[in-house]
């Protein structure tokens, strides 16, 4: 995992990040039951090094579903790997399911 990905305990840490946040938000948000495990483990890397290629621009939380169930049920979230993109708190762009790279810089590229 990137230094560069911050990973809340709980729904109020993620409120802090975001709201501490001068950047936009991609929190991703992650499972941890048996078939959210491997493609959740997957974007990890994916988003680590999305988060290091944005820096400046971007502010990344991984957020686990279990952990977090406010900020989940807040943006509408219902599997993992999903994607918010916030701004200002506000959603912009969502998505779901894996993601190359490629896939992702497009998902942010279009709001960034």
């Amino acid at each position: 995992m990137a230094k560069r990905v911050h990973q809340p305990r709980e729904d109020a840490e993620f409120d802090f990040i975001l709201g501490m946040s001068k950047t936009p938000v991609l929190a991703y948000f992650t499972g941890t039951w048996p078939k959210a495990i491997e493609p959740c483990r997957a974007m990890d890397l994916v988003v680590g090094a999305v988060a290091d290629e944005y820096a400046g621009r971007l502010t990344a939380v991984r957020t686990d579903i279990t952990r977090c169930p406010s900020a989940t049920e807040r943006y509408g979230v219902t599997g993992a790997p999903s994607y918010v993109l916030l701004k200002e708190g506000e959603a912009v762009a969502q998505g779901t399911g894996p993601m190359t790279i490629a896939e992702v810089r497009k998902f942010l590229d279009g709001h960034l």
